[in-house]
């Protein structure tokens, strides 16, 4: 699994470390590009995933749905036009088949999500991603 790593250096040598950022982020995105540039000005460390070209296996998305505190339907975007193809509005389908939904089409997973030391939000709006630092 590939991932960009971007490293900001300190902008005062009195300033504590931070721990890396995990952005699964989709360049095609307005607010996940927002989000990045507000993580990258603040000086972070960060580790850049397009979750698209590098999608999560199911084991994967169910941790980040537990440091997210969300269920499967939470995180799911229901304005792609394979959430209504899928008929996922449907509410008989089961947490493990909207999981797996989602690790087929993960077009359909909620962005941009940051990530650091077991805590994640989804940065909706990109200023929410800041409340990790």
């Amino acid at each position: 699994m590939l991932a960009h790593h971007y490293t900001v250096p300190d902008h005062a040598a009195n300033e504590k470390p931070m721990s890396a950022v995990t952005l699964y982020h989709n360049p095609n995105c307005s607010k996940s590009r927002k989000a990045l540039a507000l993580l990258q000005d603040h000086g972070v460390n960060l580790r850049l995933v397009d979750y698209l070209e590098q999608p999560f296996s199911a084991a994967e998305l169910r941790q980040l749905l537990n440091a997210l505190d969300l269920e499967p339907r939470q995180l799911i975007r229901s304005n792609e036009a394979i959430y209504l193809e899928l008929n996922l509005e449907d509410t008989a389908w089961s947490e493990a088949a909207l999981i797996n939904a989602m690790v087929e089409h993960p077009i359909l997973i909620e962005r941009p999500i940051a990530v650091t030391m077991g805590r994640a939000v989804i940065g909706r709006p990109p200023e929410k991603v800041l409340t990790l630092l």
